[in-house]
């Protein structure tokens, strides 16, 4: 069972997503919060597997909020949870059209996903099991905007160079075309190999560099020098 702590300042809106949420038979909604400082309590409360952060939080308070419950300080220990379950919950953020900017520094601070907040109710069920899974859900738009903004970003090649060089030449090639927002297909056209050895090099590139998705491997290619912003 995936529980599911939801953040909106909107009271119908936390009442729609519950309905939505509880209407399946493996989520549960163990609570709510209308912002940031009472989602942080929450979290720290009731651990949740899953933070559903809705989209209307200022920018700046949005991402200390994010940070704050994808990175706490250890928590501390109660009666009845293991270790294991102590570990921080992971933040699918609800993201409104024109605030695509914010991806970037969301994923920083330790958000697992984002999704339009006028996605249709089977995507917002689906993303909300990826999340949970460990995986990370990044909207096509989205990834768009943050490849823009990590293109911006100056190169620091000395701060990942441990980890560019565990790559193979062939994993940088494909990391290179990660970057340049290729899909899996198209990067098994472009170097002519099968699209399930993408996949198995994508899988290798993320194990070697730390990251858990492919929009944090974007940013690693960026911040490495692997990438270069256009000029």
């Amino acid at each position: 069972m995936v529980s599911v702590l939801v953040v909106n300042d909107q009271f119908l809106q936390r009442l729609a997503l519950r309905t939505l949420l509880t209407a399946e038979p493996d989520l549960t909604v163990v609570g709510e919060a209308a912002g940031g400082d009472e989602a942080v309590r929450a979290s720290t409360a009731l651990r949740p597997d899953i933070v559903l952060l809705g989209s209307r939080l200022p920018a700046a308070a949005g991402i200390d909020t994010i940070r704050r419950i994808a990175r706490p300080p250890l928590l501390p220990r109660s009666p009845g949870f293991a270790d294991a379950e102590r570990s921080a919950p992971r933040v699918l953020m609800l993201t409104s059209a024109g605030q695509e900017s914010q991806a970037y520094a969301a994923l920083r601070a330790g958000a697992g996903g984002f999704l339009l907040d006028d996605a249709a109710p089977d995507e917002l069920i689906a993303a909300v099991r990826v999340v949970a899974a460990g995986d990370a859900v990044v909207t096509p738009g989205l990834t768009r905007a943050l490849i823009d903004a990590v293109r911006q970003l100056p190169a620091r090649p000395l701060h990942r160079a441990s980890g560019l060089a565990t790559l193979t030449g062939r994993e940088r090639d494909v990391l290179v075309s990660v970057a340049s927002g290729w899909s899996n297909a198209e990067i098994a056209e472009r170097l002519s190999i099968a699209p399930t050895t993408v996949k198995t090099h994508v899988s290798n590139i993320l194990t070697k560099i730390g990251a858990r998705a492919r929009v944090q491997a974007v940013t690693f290619a960026y911040e490495s020098g692997l990438v270069r912003p256009a000029v």
